[in-house]
């Protein structure tokens, strides 16, 4: 899963930040190797009790991953770099919006990015540039009676 992007890598990331980011890149790597059924079941557990993500936490979560590594910042990261930054968020107690698609103009390309309050984070790409296929939000929380 891909799309053409130009290399960014952060440099303010705090260095426990991208420690932290560290910690979640096996399990990433391990979940990217998954097909997506078992990809999309693993994340619907871990999301459970999880507060949904604002976009500044899903953009630092986003950041710290490819700031940890030059891999997830590269243009055939997206998969790993997306269960990485889902993964870093649940570490904090909030769960983003997973998604894996694909472009909606021609050329085809899958690929795979998360969201906060129904839009992509850190993508650089306009409202509807991608189909959603396979999506992992956060569950509603029960209101207080």
């Amino acid at each position: 899963m891909t799309t053409p992007s130009a290399l960014e890598r952060p440099r303010d990331v705090p260095l426990s930040r991208r420690l932290a980011a560290r910690l979640v890149l096996l399990p990433a790597f391990l979940l990217a190797l998954l097909p997506p059924r078992r990809i999309r079941a693993v994340l619907g557990v871990l999301r459970r009790g999880a507060a949904p993500a604002t976009s500044a936490q899903a953009r630092k979560a986003r950041d710290a991953l490819c700031a940890a590594s030059l891999y997830c910042a590269g243009p055939k990261g997206c998969l790993p770099r997306s269960l990485g930054a889902a993964l870093l968020c649940r570490l904090g107690g909030t769960w983003p919006t997973w998604c894996t698609g694909v472009r909606v103009v021609p050329p085809f390309t899958a690929h795979a990015w998360i969201e906060a309050g129904g839009h992509p984070v850190g993508e650089g790409v306009p409202e509807g540039y991608f189909a959603r296929l396979v999506t992992v939000g956060p569950l509603p929380r029960p209101t207080d009676r």
